[in-house]
């Protein structure tokens, strides 16, 4: 529900602030005042399109808030996808600015938004209908739609199951459709995948070989180096060198120094101990060492080896993904489509059995939707053609076709459209065939009162939708606004004193000109200037006494009418 709403610069309402409750909310005001300025600032604010004229003139930028409350889930979902926080008292704040130079910015609970957001948001929230948003309902493929609506939640969850069904049937389509025009190719690039696997597998290539292989390839280069380097250890730490004793001598003969100190003094017992820990140790490591250079050779042939698999390394890892690691999982992907390219016989046989049996489901989930909205249009009918005759149409019959010979569709493949016969005598038709703009905006506002119960939107908003009535007919659309009311919030810009009459919540829309300058400003009426407002309408420029007390009878038996709804 719209509780509040606050306009700044939206072409001749220069600041305007408006708070809204539950009910009927009436606008009225001359023409020309700006009344449908109003209901373009809503529009704007739920993502509506504009332009740069809708900036007020002289002015930079143009800006509208408004504040919902709301209870749906569906609503709490799509927000949770956009990643909007919800308010803890339930209310949603929507903004949006537009500046000269065109550039328009979106907000929801202070989230900066892109406009399909903001539209989808607005969607959940307020549902307009003007003179010519109900043209709509001309269109036959909207119908199947409002049709879907009245049926709820018995049709919705059989929908889920049939679209699901539907959507798989689609991809076993395409799958198969794909297969055959790719059937010449397919061989062209199976004799390529077949190349690169060849030509990775017989490389035989392993996670961790290139390291040892560097490893070893540093080791083979400086083959000679190493033989010189260990020649020379081994001389240093066993064989002595030039008169000089070995390393492993003079530990030995300090050992035995330290072993006689020992004798003698217990307290150095701890360094002839760690001097023979120290001998045995350097004794492996020189056994270890010999092993180490026993080995060690020149092989330039292996050398050679080793430089020519890093090549092979090289040149695949260039080719198919800069690691060995990327390269294996290359030839993983090739192995996979080698193997479904393979097999596209036999997959194409599966995907056929697939098809038929989703198909089986589509026509057992389809059969059950035309099913349940037959039964829901023949309720429908009847509702409609009661609340017709509520507004003067007495002899209006009124009709749901259901053709369900169609292609298939997302939404089954029935074809619905809304029919009516005006007047007695006369067939069914198309509600492209009304002439008649009062009759039509009966229609809309038959199928939203019978809709209403089924349509989580709080809010609706009629813009002159009673163009084309007059008198009786016009109190009896009244009637079915406050009817309305009941159940949904609903601002209504009218010119006649019979709706006006009906209002819970009237305001009046004036523009004053000062400087050059054309404002318009928005009053909340009492109830003697409501009276006198309907007064005005009803009589034009001349209020007399005669048209204070109709107006006053007016909108007192306008009261008692609604006091009958409670």
């Amino acid at each position: 529900m719209l509780e509040r709403l606050h306009i700044k610069n939206a072409a001749l309402i220069a600041s305007c602030e408006m708070e809204f409750s539950r009910g009927l909310h009436i606008l009225t005001g001359e023409t020309g005042a700006g009344k449908s300025m109003l209901i373009d600032s809503l529009n704007f604010v739920l993502g509506g399109r504009t332009g740069k004229e809708f900036i007020r003139r002289g002015e930079k930028m143009v800006s509208v808030e408004a504040v919902f409350s709301y209870k749906s889930a569906a609503l709490s979902s799509l927000l949770a996808e956009d990643g909007i926080e919800e308010e803890e008292d339930g209310t949603l704040l929507l903004s949006r600015t537009l500046n000269d130079a065109g550039k328009s910015v979106s907000r929801v609970n202070g989230s900066v938004v892109t406009i399909s957001m903001l539209r989808e948001i607005g969607s959940f929230l307020v549902d307009i209908h003007g003179q010519h948003e109900h043209q709509s309902l001309l269109h036959p493929a909207k119908h199947i739609q409002l049709l879907d609506r009245f049926c709820g939640e018995a049709l919705e969850n059989t929908l889920v199951q049939y679209q699901e069904n539907f959507r798989q049937f689609r991809r076993c389509e395409k799958e198969l459709s794909e297969l055959l025009a790719h059937a010449d190719s397919a061989e062209q690039r199976l004799d390529y995948l077949r190349f690169q696997e060849k030509e990775i597998a017989e490389a035989d290539l392993k996670n961790g070989e290139e390291e040892e292989l560097l490893a070893k390839k540093k080791i083979l280069a400086n083959a000679e180096r190493l033989i010189r380097l260990s020649e020379k250890a081994t001389a240093v730490l066993y064989d002595g060198v030039q008169e000089v004793p070995s390393a492993y001598d003079q530990l030995g003969a300090g050992m035995n120094v330290l072993e006689e100190i020992a004798q003698i003094d217990e307290t150095a017992a701890s360094f002839a101990q760690k001097a023979g820990e120290a001998y045995e140790l350097l004794d492996d490591c020189i056994r270890a060492f010999r092993h180490y250079a026993d080995n060690l050779e020149a092989d330039e042939e292996g050398l050679e080896m080793v430089e020519e698999r890093l090549q092979l390394i090289y040149r695949l890892k260039k080719k198919y993904g800069g690691s060995v690691e990327n390269v294996l999982s290359h030839l993983q992907e090739v192995q996979d489509e080698i193997a479904h390219l393979s097999d596209s016989t036999s997959y194409a046989a599966k995907l056929e059995k697939e098809k038929a049996a989703y198909f089986k489901q589509i026509e057992a989930y389809g059969n059950q939707l035309t099913k349940i909205r037959q039964e829901k249009a023949r309720w429908i009918e009847g509702e409609i053609e009661k609340h017709l005759r509520d507004m003067e149409m007495k002899n209006a019959r009124f009709a749901v076709s259901i053709l369900s010979d169609q292609p298939w569709t997302s939404s089954g493949r029935d074809k619905v459209e809304f029919l009516i016969s005006a007047n007695a005598g006369e067939d069914l038709k198309p509600l492209a065939k009304i002439a008649s703009g009062g009759e039509m905006s009966r229609v809309m506002l038959a199928l939203k009162t019978v809709l209403s119960d089924a349509d989580e939107i709080d809010t609706f908003i009629f813009d002159e939708i009673d163009t084309g009535v007059s008198g009786k007919t016009a109190r009896k659309v009244a009637e079915k606004m406050a009817l309305i009311s009941q159940k949904k919030q609903i601002l209504c810009i009218t010119h006649l004193p019979q709706i006006a009459a009906m209002a819970d919540h009237p305001f009046f829309i004036e523009k004053e000109t000062e400087d050059g300058k054309t404002t318009t400003h928005v009053t909340a009426l009492s109830k003697d200037a409501a009276i006198g407002e309907v007064a005005r309408l009803m009589g034009g420029s001349q209020v007399t006494e005669l048209t204070m007390a109709a107006a006053a009878e007016l909108v007192d038996s306008s009261e008692k009418f609604k006091e009958t709804l409670e």
